[in-house]
C-alpha cells in the first residue's frame, strides 16, 4: 500500500521541526528547507542546492509540494489589476487578484472553493462550496502570483472566494506560515482579514492577538435588512456582531473596518446611513462603502451618486467612511465571477459541447 505524501508547505516550523527530530534528521535542516520554501520560493527538493542528494531523496519519499496553475489571466488596461483563475491539483478553481497601489502590491486571496454563506450580491457562492483550502493552497496564491508577475507582495487580503472563518484552522495556520521570520516574514499588521460575522470565530480570533486588521462585511444595520442580502444574521444578529467586534477592539487594541456594499433601493438611503451611524458610534473603526458588483445573475445595482452621497452623510453625522477605489473594473476584478465561467464551460464540455 503507496504511503499519501505530507504536503511540506502546509507545515509550520515547529511541525516540520518536530517530523524531522521524530526521525533522526538534525534539526537545522528544517530551517534550511523552510527557509528554501517560503523565503527563496523554491518548490523542487532538486533544487535545494544545499541539502545532500541522499536528503533530496528522502524529502521525495515523504513529502509533495503542491503547485497551482494558471487556467486564466487577465489584466487590466486602467491600473495594472491583475486577476488569476487558479487550478488546483483536484481540478476545483480559485480566485487570486493582485492589486497595484503607490505603497506596493497587495493580494487578495481565497479560502475556500466557493462559500456556504449565500451573500445574495456576491458571485462567490453561486457555483457552490466544494471545499476548504489548505494552508499551502492559500500560501501558493501569494507565491504563484508574486513569480508570475515578478513582485513582491507587501499586504495580503483575505477577501477572496470563500469565508475565511468558516475555514479557521487552515486560515490561522497560513497566518502562522506567512509571518514566520524564518520564511516569508510578513508581518499581520499588512493583512485584513474579511467576514461575513461568523461570531464565536471573531471571539476566538481575538484571543490570538495577531494583529491583522479585522473587516466586517456588515452591509446593512437592522436585522431585517441585513438577514435578506445576508443570511448569516439569521445564526448570529447585528447586536452580537456588534458585541464580538467590540470585544476584538478591546482585546487587541485594533481598529476595526465595516464594509458596506450600498446597494439602489435596498440598503443605500439616508435613513440606512443615520440608522449605520447610530449602530457603530463610538467604536473605534472605519466605514469603507463600497459600489456593490455587477453580477449577471442578481439585479443590485450602485449608482455612484448614491454611494458618495451615502459616505457624505456619514461623513456629516461624525463616522469615518471612505469610498473604495474600484480596481479592475474592465476585467471583472470582483471574485466568483471566474471560477463560476469556469465551471459553466466545464460542465458544457462534458455534456457534449464544444470545447471553445
Amino acid at each position: 500500500m503507496r504511503l499519501e505524501k505530507t504536503d511540506i508547505i502546509s507545515m509550520s516550523y515547529c511541525e516540520l521541526e518536530k517530523i524531522f527530530a521524530e526521525k533522526g534528521v538534525k534539526s537545522f535542516r528544517a530551517k534550511q528547507i523552510f527557509k528554501w520554501i517560503h523565503e527563496k520560493r523554491v518548490f523542487d527538493f532538486d533544487g535545494m542546492t544545499d541539502i545532500p542528494v541522499q536528503m533530496r531523496m528522502y524529502l521525495k519519499e515523504i513529502f509533495c509540494i503542491k503547485r497551482l496553475f494558471i487556467q486564466k489571466r487577465l489584466e487590466s488596461s486602467i491600473d495594472n489589476t491583475v486577476k488569476y483563475l487558479y487550478r488546483l491539483d483536484d481540478g476545483n478553481f480559485v480566485e487570486t487578484v493582485l492589486m497595484q497601489y503607490n505603497y506596493g502590491y497587495s493580494v487578495c486571496v481565497s479560502t475556500q472553493v466557493g462559500c456556504k454563506m449565500g451573500c445574495r450580491f456576491c458571485a462567490s457562492a453561486i457555483a457552490g462550496f466544494v471545499r476548504n483550502l489548505t494552508p499551502s493552497e492559500i500560501l501558493m496564491q501569494i507565491y504563484e502570483t508574486e513569480k508570475n508577475k515578478g513582485v513582491k507582495v507587501s499586504g495580503v487580503v483575505l477577501m477572496g472566494i470563500g469565508e475565511p472563518l468558516d475555514n479557521y484552522g487552515n486560515v490561522v495556520k497560513f497566518l502562522d506560515i506567512l509571518s514566520d521570520s524564518r520564511g516569508n516574514n510578513l508581518s499581520l499588521r499588512h493583512v485584513s482579514l474579511s467576514t461575513c460575522g461568523i461570531v464565536p470565530r471573531i471571539y476566538d480570533l481575538a484571543e490570538l492577538k495577531l494583529g491583522l486588521t479585522l473587516s466586517v462585511s456588515l452591509h446593512c444595520a437592522d436585522d431585517k435588512g441585513r438577514s435578506e442580502i445576508m443570511p448569516v444574521n439569521n445564526a448570529y444578529n447585528i447586536s452580537e456582531l456588534i458585541q464580538a467586534c467590540r470585544d476584538y477592539i478591546s482585546r487587541t487594541g485594533r481598529r476595526i473596518t465595516f464594509e458596506y456594499a450600498v446597494i439602489d433601493g435596498i440598503n443605500s438611503s439616508d435613513s440606512h446611513a443615520d440608522r449605520l451611524a447610530d449602530l457603530i458610534r463610538g467604536i473605534n473603526c472605519h466605514v469603507n462603502i463600497i459600489p456593490v458588483n455587477k453580477v449577471r445573475e442578481r439585479s443590485y445595482r450602485s449608482a455612484r451618486s448614491g454611494v458618495r452621497n451615502f459616505a457624505e452623510r456619514l461623513g456629516r453625522r461624525g463616522i469615518n467612511a471612505t469610498v473604495r477605489r474600484i480596481l479592475g473594473s474592465d476585467i471583472e476584478a470582483s471574485c466568483g465571477q471566474l471560477r463560476r465561467d469556469a465551471i459553466e464551460k466545464s460542465n458544457y464540455n462534458m455534456d457534449g459541447g464544444a470545447d471553445f
